[in-house]
């Protein structure tokens, strides 16, 4: 074999294999390769787990209620739901209330809430908030801002009546403005009342029901506004009890149930019904409740009849109307004369303001005609405010009682019973003739005047005002002397005639002016 032969000035030549090793510069790349693979992993898997994190704040955020929205208003702050008032302080025993479930929907989504101390402030959509009134709020003296919640509350269940100028201030020299409280649904300005203490009930009681024991303007009222409110009612009637005023309640919706002979018998079964079974008994009460809703009655008069120089009330067992309206007309314009009325016969209110207490007089009060304004004043906060706000109390005549009811049918086409007559029998009696040339305002507050009675009041009235002459007169034998006398009376009105064997009775109502002289 040849030698290799040297040429000089050639330079030497690699003998060594092409694929032994990598050149360094590969190795760098690879490496460098590797690793940046590896950091694209590490930060791929971070950064899921941070979006995750992400997620699942934003879904906590949406099922808790922003904290703006409870805390925070155009106008500032917010504390448990008004704005700039101090946050009442938390009762330990009703923390239970403030709970960190909230059920919607089915689902149960939570929330953290931390009570740090006694005046923090409460989330308003976490707290179940009521306007009922408590108990304790049942015997406080009235205001005039309770009047005014309880017209902005009824104001949707009762009738706004109006109070119209009358064509009866000619005929007594007053401007007289009737308030026609008998336009209610149930004829009764007691509808105020009872629908105020209705609403104010807590409403595990309105779910149980209330039961009353009358037959009275009362009773019809709380079967009405009851029925109308989804509240089961039941009204205790005693036996006697005129079937109109039976039927009346059942259509309104009410339970009737006849038990007893008298009034005192039926409340107490409605008692015992109420504690066997958790019925609320509801009677007319000395309550802040009851007296705030009668007492829009004078909220309304003051807003409809301008520059009012007196108002003339019922009395008596309608004290809670007196009362309630004189503090709204007294606070509204101090000047306005607040003048309450009673029967003569049972000067219940007068007396109780001379002794300091409530004083009942039950002499008059099974009268048919005297039911619904017969009867104690209630309690002390009547006393108290008929006391203080009220000018003047006085008494009328029956007799005048009969001739308003007359001047009510004829003028206003009004019928209307004692209790709603009793106001302008003040002005009928002559009794207030420092009203002359004055605009009063007279309250007609009922209208449920049964009609056997209507008669019977009717013919008083006209006998009392001299239209009509009434007599009767017996006849020993009517069968000889029935022909004479159908010749002697032909020509005047006969209301009816009886005839048993040789005896006849005749009832004759004529003119006075064609009476015979006897």
């Amino acid at each position: 074999m040849d030698s290799p032969r040297f040429v000089s000035g050639a330079k030497p030549v690699a003998t060594t294999s092409p694929g032994s090793f990598l050149p360094p510069y590969a190795v760098v790349v690879g490496v460098l390769l590797h690793f940046f693979v590896y950091c694209i992993a590490r930060l791929y898997s971070h950064a899921k787990k941070l979006f995750v994190k992400k997620d699942e704040s934003k879904v906590r955020k949406l099922d808790a209620p922003p904290q703006c929205e409870h805390y925070c208003s155009k106008d500032g702050p917010v504390r448990n739901g008004h704005i700039g008032q101090q946050p009442p302080s938390i009762n330990p025993e009703r923390l239970k209330d403030f709970g960190e479930e909230d059920y919607l929907n089915g689902g149960v989504k939570t929330w953290e809430m931390k009570i740090v101390g006694r005046n923090e402030e409460l989330l308003r959509d976490s707290v179940i908030r009521t306007d009922r009134i408590s108990q304790l709020d049942y015997n406080k003296p009235i205001r005039f801002e309770d009047i005014s919640a309880a017209a902005f509350k009824i104001q949707s269940g009762v009738q706004k009546t109006p109070c119209m100028y009358s064509r009866l201030s000619k005929q007594y020299g007053v401007e007289i403005y009737l308030k026609k409280e008998y336009l209610q649904y149930t004829g009764s300005v007691k509808e105020r009342g009872v629908l105020y203490l209705l609403m104010s009930l807590q409403q595990d009681q309105q779910r149980k029901g209330v039961i009353v024991a009358s037959d009275n303007n009362f009773s019809m009222a709380v079967a009405y506004h009851a029925s109308e409110h989804q509240i089961p009612v039941f009204v205790i009637m005693s036996t006697n009890t005129l079937p109109a005023r039976v039927k009346m309640c059942r259509e309104y919706g009410a339970m009737v149930i006849s038990y007893g002979s008298t009034a005192r018998e039926s409340q107490l079964h409605a008692r015992r019904l109420a504690q066997e079974n958790g019925y609320l008994y509801l009677e007319e009460q000395d309550s802040a409740v009851y007296l705030s809703g009668l007492g829009t009655t004078g909220l309304e008069i003051y807003e409809q009849v301008p520059k009012l120089d007196a108002v003339i009330l019922p009395a008596g067992a309608q004290c809670g109307l007196l009362a309630g309206s004189a503090a709204a007309l007294k606070h509204l314009n101090p000047r306005i004369a607040v003048i309450g009325v009673e029967s003569e016969g049972f000067p219940v209110l007068q007396q109780s303001l001379k002794t300091g207490r409530s004083v009942e007089d039950e002499s008059l009060s099974n009268c048919q005609f005297y039911k619904d304004v017969s009867g104690p004043c209630y309690g002390p906060n009547s006393l108290q405010l008929t006391g203080k706000y009220v000018d003047k109390v006085i008494t009328v005549r029956e007799q005048d009682i009969l001739i308003s009811m007359l001047r009510l049918l004829e003028y206003e086409r009004a019928i209307v019973d004692a209790e709603g007559a009793i106001g302008l029998a003040a002005l009928v009696s002559g009794k207030l003739l420092e009203l002359k040339g004055k605009r009063v305002a007279v309250a007609v507050c009922s209208g449920n005047l049964e009609l056997p009675l209507m008669r019977q009041c009717i013919d008083r009235a006209l006998t009392l005002d001299n239209r009509v002459c009434k007599f009767s007169i017996l006849i020993s034998d009517c069968q000889e002397i029935f022909p004479s006398c159908w010749k002697f009376w032909l020509g005047r009105k006969s209301e009816y005639w009886t005839s048993n064997r040789n005896i006849c009775t005749w009832h004759l109502i004529c003119s006075p002016a064609r009476s015979p002289a006897l």
